[in-house]
C-alpha cells in the first residue's frame, strides 16, 4: 500500500461509512499523513474493514496523532431522506476539507463520486477518483478508519441515551440492515433515526 497519490504534494485522503445503513447519519473523513512516521505501526493504517473494532479505535488514535491534519463531517437521516444517500454522502466530504486548518494541494477519493472543491482561497484543488481506493492508498484507508470510528461512538451514543433502541440490535450491526435489525423494523416499526427513503423503512 502506498501512503499516497502523489508525492511531493500535501495531499488529503478521504472515505465515507454508514453509506449502507438503514438509520443514523452516513459519515465522511479527511486526513493528510505526513511523509514520514515515527515508528512501524503506519503498516496496520489498512480498509476499516479488515481491523476490528479495538484494532480501529487504538488505529484511530495513532492516526490523529501522526497526521498533519485531519477532520469528520457528516450529514444526518432527515438530510439523507431529501437529498438521497448519493448526494447527501457527497456533501458530508467538502464539510470535512472546509475543517482542515492545513490546505491541500490535492485530494484523492475512494470511490466514484466527489464535487469539483474550492480551498479557502477560492482556488480548484485537484482530486483524483480512486475505485478501492482503501485498499492501495494508506491516507485513504486512514480516513476509512475515522469515518468509522466516529460513526459507531455515533451510534453508540444514541444507545446511551435512549437504550430502548438495543431492540433493533445496533450495538452489533450499527444500523446495517442485518436479519435481526430488520425482524425488528417489523416487530415495532422505525424511529426517527431511520432513513424513510430506504427499504423496508419506507413501508413504514
Amino acid at each position: 500500500m502506498e501512503t499516497c497519490y502523489l508525492e511531493d504534494e500535501i495531499e488529503a485522503g478521504i472515505d465515507e461509512a454508514g453509506r449502507g445503513c438503514l438509520s443514523g447519519r452516513v459519515y465522511a473523513s479527511v486526513v493528510i499523513l505526513p511523509n514520514e512516521f515515527p515508528d512501524d505501526n503506519y503498516l496496520n493504517i489498512k480498509d476499516s474493514k479488515k481491523l476490528s473494532r479495538k484494532k480501529r479505535d487504538e488505529m484511530r488514535r495513532y492516526i490523529e496523532s501522526i497526521a498533519i491534519d485531519y477532520a469528520v463531517g457528516y450529514a444526518e437521516p432527515k438530510e439523507i431522506d431529501e437529498k438521497n444517500i448519493l448526494q447527501a454522502t457527497i456533501c458530508t466530504m467538502p464539510r470535512a476539507l472546509d475543517k482542515l486548518t492545513v490546505i491541500p494541494s490535492n485530494i484523492i477519493v475512494d470511490g466514484n463520486y466527489f464535487k469539483m472543491y474550492k480551498g479557502s482561497d477560492n482556488c480548484i484543488i485537484p482530486h483524483q477518483l480512486i475505485k478501492g481506493g482503501d485498499n492501495k492508498y494508506r491516507n485513504i484507508a486512514a480516513a476509512s478508519i475515522l469515518s468509522k470510528c466516529n460513526h459507531d461512538d455515533y451510534v453508540d451514543s444514541l444507545l446511551k441515551d435512549n437504550p430502548d433502541l438495543e431492540k433493533y440490535g445496533w450495538k452489533t450491526n450499527m444500523c446495517y440492515g442485518t436479519k435481526a435489525h430488520m425482524k425488528a423494523i417489523e416487530e415495532y416499526g422505525i424511529t426517527k433515526y431511520h432513513r424513510k427513503s430506504f427499504a423496508p423503512c419506507s413501508n413504514y
